[in-house]
C-alpha cells in the first residue's frame, strides 16, 4: 500500500515535516507520482518510529543513516529485534557516560581554577553549595 506523507506521519506519530525532513536526508526514499507526490510503503511506518527513537537515544542523522543501511531492503521481524537490541545497548552506553559526567560535575571537586566574579554565576549553582571555579 501507498501511503503519504500524511498517512505515514499519523500511522509513525511523528509530524509531515519530520517525514519530508527524513526523506531530504536519505533516512527514508518515497516514489513520486506522476503529479510529483510522495508515496511511501507500510515498511516506511517502522522505520520512521525507529529513527525517531534513534533521536531520542541521541543518535545523529549520519549514525541513523548508518543503522538504516546496515537493514536488509525488506527487514524481517529478526531484523528489527537486532536493531532495537542495538539501539537498546547504545541507550546504556550513553546514560553510563552522562552518568559519569554528573559524577564529575557534582564530585566537589573544581572544574577550573577561575576566580567567580559576584554576579556571574547562576544562583541556582550558587545556592546549592556547588562551584565551577
Amino acid at each position: 500500500m501507498a501511503l503519504t506523507v500524511g498517512d505515514l506521519a499519523r500511522a509513525s506519530g511523528v509530524n509531515p515535516s519530520a517525514v519530508r525532513f527524513y526523506e531530504a536526508h536519505g533516512l527514508l526514499s518515497a516514489e513520486r507520482t506522476s503529479g510529483n507526490q510522495r508515496r511511501f510503503q507500510d515498511a516506511d511506518v517502522c522505520r520512521t518510529k525507529v529513527i525517531r527513537v534513534a533521536q531520542r537515544v541521541g543518535l545523529s542523522v549520519a549514525e541513523i543513516r548508518q543503522v538504516l543501511d546496515d537493514l536488509p531492503p525488506d527487514p524481517a521481524p529478526g531484523d528489527w529485534r537486532r536493531l532495537a537490541e542495538s539501539l537498546v545497548a547504545e541507550a546504556h552506553r550513553r546514560i553510563s557516560q552522562l552518568q559519569q559526567v554528573l559524577g564529575e560535575i557534582t564530585g566537589g571537586e573544581k572544574l577550573c581554577e577561575l576566580e567567580e566574579p559576584a554576579g556571574l554565576l547562576p544562583d541556582r549553582l550558587r545556592s546549592s553549595g556547588r562551584h565551577l571555579a
